[in-house]
């Protein structure tokens, strides 16, 4: 994904040699080698300033999401609550109602 930003492996680096010049190493080599080590490093730190907001905005959907469903299996626990309260009600209505005329006829 972001492999073709980074130009430089670890591996790279440890293994890197400069030619040695009579004075030392080429001044010239090692400030283009450390220039590239600097741009990998600068890409580095803005991957991980982006992966940082992006874990920032998923944690904050995933909190609002398991707050919804929270809510939401309250709001069905309700509604099967609710429902089974209506049907005893109403058998029980209608219990009674059979209750009285049964018995009502069997008084006259």
């Amino acid at each position: 994904m972001y492999q073709d930003k980074i130009v430089l492996s670890p591996q790279d680096i440890l293994e890197k040699e400069f030619k040695i010049d009579t004075r030392g190493y080429r001044l010239q080599e090692v400030d283009k080698f450390l220039d590239i080590i600097i741009r990998d490093y600068t890409e580095y730190n803005n991957i991980i300033k982006s992966m940082e907001e992006e874990i920032k905005v998923l944690s904050k959907d995933n909190q609002e999401l398991k707050q919804e469903i929270r809510n939401l299996r309250d709001s069905a626990q309700v509604i099967k609550n609710s429902e089974r309260e209506v049907t005893n009600v109403d058998l029980l209505r209608r219990i009674s109602n059979l209750e009285k005329i049964i018995l009502g006829k069997e008084q006259q």
